[in-house]
């Protein structure tokens, strides 16, 4: 007659605790096994019946017998020191994290390979620790902060406009694309097809430039646009007379732009004091009203948005034999997107804008000098 089973005693915390380590989807496999050994033994199973049921040798089960009864919950944790040792030393993966920030002589960053070299490790394991600790010595964000001392001012401002839009009005998002380049490929490329991308040649041949007035409507999305050869006060003065021509002519108009030297000549001025009095006449209100962007804010003109859509949406990928076939190009495109307009809307809050700008100047060194 054999020896009569011992079971395990567990008490209703211990118990809880290893039916919920044992049925957890996230518990380790190992960690899993030495909660079902603990409770099987606590059912009254043999260790050799235990083994079996959980796929391990009796002399496990008899281990982590043996610790549980020892130190309870805490004999089934791993023991220190187990699993491979570290290959790279403490003070060379300090090396490698902290020397990230500092380019080697005559040269403005790491690579995977140089740092490896110099430190004595392998390439995978320099990329190993970047990404554990979020470096990325080979990516580089472009910005710029403006330093206008009335910052604050047009900022509201032209927010002011977007939130609020004033009545009998129209806000009109104004700007020049300037140098579109008409540029041809030397030869044709390769469409679109399944099993391979578009191709198309490096070079280039110029054919001339033009420049695009655009003027968004805020309201609508609707784009009223004019190309030019030049990007002079003559063009801007007449792209303003356009507008004046094509809009209601009771409506004051609220002109977005930024503080480029054509907008602010003096004829431009001249002429808008004689058209705006010419208006007060007529219907008792301002003809054009000016509202101008912080110095390196173009972010803010919402035209922007649509400048950078033009350009991938008809320009960039295009391969144009003259000007006069760009400017084609540019017309068909705003004629199709005028039948169906995109409205820009404006949804950030500006206390939280002004607030990102604090932090930005505040970690390049420049103070704080907004709101």
């Amino acid at each position: 007659m054999g020896r009569p089973i011992r079971a395990l005693s567990l008490t209703e915390t211990q118990r809880s605790e290893l039916q919920a380590l044992a049925r957890r989807p996230t518990t380790p496999r190992r960690e899993a096994w030495r909660a079902q050994i603990i409770l099987h033994r606590a059912e009254g199973l043999s260790q050799e019946e235990t083994a079996q049921r959980v796929g391990v040798n009796r002399p496990v089960v008899a281990l982590w017998e043996k610790r549980f009864v020892r130190a309870g919950m805490a004999g089934l944790a791993e023991a220190k020191g187990r699993g491979r040792k570290p290959s790279i030393a403490l003070l060379t993966k300090g090396e490698i994290l902290s020397r990230a920030t500092q380019p080697p002589p005559h040269r403005r960053r790491w690579s995977v390979r140089t740092m490896a070299k110099v430190t004595g490790v392998s390439k995978a394991t320099v990329q190993r620790l970047w990404s554990a600790n979020d470096i990325k010595p080979h990516l580089v964000r472009t910005f710029k902060l403006s330093n206008d001392r009335q910052f604050e001012a047009k900022f509201w401002d032209v927010i002011g406009l977007y939130l609020n839009p004033p009545d009998r009005a129209l806000v009109l998002c104004c700007d020049e694309k300037s140098q579109c380049q008409a540029l041809e490929r030397t030869q044709p490329g390769l469409p679109l097809g399944v099993g391979h991308i578009r191709t198309k040649t490096h070079d280039y041949i110029r054919h001339g430039t033009v420049t695009l007035f655009a003027a968004l409507s805020y309201l609508d999305g609707k784009i009223f646009a004019q190309t030019a050869p030049r990007h002079t006060h003559q063009q801007w003065l007449a792209f303003l007379k356009h507008l004046d021509k094509q809009m209601p002519a009771d409506l004051a108009l609220h002109l977005i732009i930024d503080n480029y030297s054509t907008h602010k000549h003096a004829k431009v001025k001249s002429w808008i004091a004689w058209r705006n009095a010419r208006q007060r006449r007529a219907h008792a209100n301002e003809r054009i009203v000016l509202h101008f962007t912080p110095t390196s804010s173009s972010w803010m003109n919402l035209v922007e948005r649509f400048f950078r859509d033009l350009t991938e949406d008809a320009v960039r990928e295009g391969s144009f034999t003259s000007v006069a076939k760009l400017v084609q190009a540019i017309e068909a495109y705003l004629a199709d997107r005028n039948l169906a307009p995109k409205r820009y809307v404006w949804k950030a809050k500006g206390h939280d804008i002004l607030v990102k700008i604090n932090r930005a100047r505040a970690a390049a060194g420049l103070g704080q000098y907004i709101g």
